[in-house]
């Protein structure tokens, strides 16, 4: 092993279009900086943002925001949204959008998989906000679901890497989650 500084090595992250509604109009932003907050609570989320962006105001004062999951298909326009900022273009053309149960959380019609989020908390650090929402609902477009359940390879979602700044896809898988280790002997 070699040290090699203080590197984050936990990317790619996926590349998410957080959708908001700011000052009556909606917005979406470039997010790859997501989580799953809480294992024991896997349907709360949370979207660590730089507090200058203008979707924060959205959040803030709306309380909910859309998680949208773009695929690879959709790089320039994902990558276009993160470009570009809100509060100096008009972004709500972008996106065929639609409305689910919350109603200031515009939902991607074009992603295959979007989710609709309730604001739970905010933590507040010098240079971030990190929202934590509670999935309200799931959105997935039927093409990319196999026996009821999101199929990632049929997704094809779009990856971040921070250490490149590049986009990248997903491999195939390799085995199975709490089975393979199965196999491994005790030692």
């Amino acid at each position: 092993m070699e040290k090699i500084g203080r590197q984050n090595a936990l990317y790619p992250m996926p590349v998410t279009l957080i959708g908001t509604v700011v000052e009556g109009r909606i917005n979406f932003i470039n997010i790859a900086h997501v989580g799953i907050f809480n294992a024991a609570a896997p349907h709360r989320i949370s979207l660590g943002m730089a507090k200058g962006h203008y979707s924060n105001r959205g959040i803030r004062e709306h309380r909910t925001f859309s998680v949208n999951l773009p695929s690879q298909d959709m790089v320039e326009v994902a990558d276009y949204v993160g470009l570009v900022a809100g509060k100096a273009k008009d972004k709500s053309q972008l996106f065929e959008t639609f409305n689910g149960e919350l109603e200031h959380a515009p939902l991607i019609k074009n992603c295959p998989v979007a989710m609709e989020c309730r604001l739970v908390e905010i933590v507040d650090t010098r240079s971030h906000d990190v929202f934590v929402g509670e999935i309200a609902a799931t959105w997935a477009d039927p093409r990319v679901l196999t026996d009821g359940k999101i199929d990632l390879a049929k997704v094809r979602p779009l990856l971040f890497d921070m250490s490149s700044c590049q986009y990248w896809s997903l491999g195939a898988p390799i085995a199975e989650c709490w089975s393979v280790g199965k196999k491994h002997p005790p030692g």
